[in-house]
C-alpha cells in the first residue's frame, strides 16, 4: 500500500469512528464568534472596503453586523485570522 493510500484509509476510519461518537483522540477546531463590525471597525475601513477586500458581499456583511446572521465556515475562519494579524492577512491577499 502506498503511503498516500494509508492516510486515506486512517482518515475514513477516524471519520467513521467520531461518526459513532467515538471522539477519543479527537481534536475538533471550533473557531471563535467574532464581532464583526467590532472587528472592521478595528482594522479601520469602512463596510466596502471590508467587504471588498476579503471577497464578502456588502449585503452580507452588514447582516453579520446587525445580527440578523452571523459568519459561518469558511468565513468564519477568514475573520478569527483577521482578528488575530489583519495586517498579515492584508499583505497575503495583495501579494
Amino acid at each position: 500500500m502506498s503511503k498516500t493510500y494509508k492516510s486515506i484509509s486512517k482518515g475514513l476510519r477516524e471519520a467513521i469512528e467520531y461518526s459513532k461518537g467515538n471522539t477519543k483522540g479527537v481534536r475538533e477546531f471550533r473557531p471563535a464568534h467574532i464581532d464583526v463590525k467590532e472587528l472592521r471597525r478595528r482594522i479601520g475601513m469602512s463596510q466596502t472596503e471590508f467587504a471588498t477586500s476579503f471577497g464578502i458581499s456588502l449585503g452580507t456583511l452588514r447582516h453579520w453586523e446587525r445580527g440578523d446572521r452571523y459568519p459561518q465556515g469558511p468565513a468564519l475562519v477568514l475573520l478569527n485570522l483577521l482578528s488575530k494579524d489583519p495586517g498579515k492577512v492584508l499583505e497575503v491577499l495583495n501579494k
